[in-house]
């Protein structure tokens, strides 16, 4: 990643302190959208490895956590950044290709990162993150990478997590990226490119010829001719991050997550997708996660992690019958659900 972009100010045109991607009239015709599994995956990995929660989704959850046991997986998350610093190695998230579902997309993604050259992997964990981390790697990446097996084992690593933690509840996440990116293009397609690009983010700003973001950091970068692809996010949320220009992506927050919302208000954002209009529908009256699991035909792991969020923003009460917790929904629930 070249930095991380996710000032909420905008005035871009004024701002000193300010990451300009020049591009060109092949740049312009390249655009595409997607999303890149991978960069979710490692937003979702750093929360779990860092002991942090999301924003918007909170705790990443048992499951996420468990996951970190892996070596393959302990290993990728030994290149999460300190606290303060962005720069994750770029081969971890490569760009994403051009299939329009995620098994695809991640399983081109996975290999890309396997097929990683000794030369780029050597260079991004030792020069790239001794000048962004401000310290050398840790002594496991430097052995792992020594070996000339870390390509592989970071990309089962990737994998491994992926399945263990995300792949059950990407369904409802997908949705959001994919209302989001419709409502891009339909900008597009009916005020035009700069008008698109200018609304894409409060800190993005379209010149003529460059791609402005407004950050505490200056920096210039070529991205003529290149494919650059806009990749909305959910769990990388709130921040904007640009990475190549050898695998150029801007990566974008999605409208819907967390627009209007905050941990400590109503955090409807967080309540999203078919899953969670079950759940409360079943909850008229207080049931365990167990008894929500059988009736429904998720996994107890998911239905905790759903629970979580609609208790947090207010939607679900808990109470302790004995051994069980036992979840309601609330007035506010209900008045969210069809008659």
């Amino acid at each position: 990643m070249i930095r991380n972009a996710s000032n909420p100010t905008r005035p871009l045109l004024g701002s000193k302190a300010v990451i300009t991607l020049r591009v060109d009239a092949e740049t312009m015709s390249k655009i595409r959208f997607s999303f890149s599994p991978a960069n979710e995956a490692m937003y979702w990995l750093r929360i779990a490895a860092t002991g942090n929660e999301h924003p918007v989704f909170g705790d990443p959850g048992p499951l996420a956590r468990a996951a970190l046991a892996h070596p393959d997986v302990a290993l990728l998350a030994s290149l999460v950044p300190p606290p303060g610093v962005t720069y994750v190695p770029d081969f971890l998230t490569p760009q994403p290709g051009l299939g329009n579902h995620c098994a695809e997309l991640f399983d081109e993604q996975i290999a890309t990162v396997e097929a990683t050259s000794q030369d780029i992997l050597e260079f991004q964990v030792g020069a790239g993150i001794q000048e962004n981390w401000g310290k050398p790697p840790p002594d496991v990446v430097l052995r792992a990478a020594e070996s000339g097996l870390m390509q592989k084992r970071v990309a089962s690593g990737l994998a491994q997590f992926w399945k263990e933690s995300l792949a059950e509840i990407w369904p409802q996440l997908q949705s959001v990226i994919d209302q989001d990116i419709a409502a891009r293009v339909a900008t597009l397609r009916t005020r035009g490119l700069a008008r698109m690009l200018n609304t894409a983010h409060p800190v993005i700003a379209w010149t003529g010829d460059s791609i402005l973001l407004d950050k505490g950091w200056c920096g210039e970068h070529d991205f003529s001719g290149r494919d650059l692809v806009l990749a909305p996010g959910v769990l990388c949320w709130p921040n904007v991050l640009v990475q190549g220009p050898d695998d150029a992506v801007l990566y974008l927050p999605a409208h819907r997550i967390g627009a209007g919302t905050s941990r400590s208000g109503n955090d409807l954002g967080a309540v999203i997708g078919d899953a969670r209009a079950m759940l409360l529908a079943e909850l008229e009256k207080a049931r365990s996660t167990t008894d929500l699991a059988r009736r429904l035909g998720y996994t107890p792991g998911t239905i905790s992690y759903h629970l979580s969020a609609m208790h947090r923003v207010g939607l679900v009460t808990k109470t302790r019958d004995g051994r069980f917790v036992l979840y309601q929904r609330t007035p506010q629930a209900r008045a969210l659900l069809p008659d």
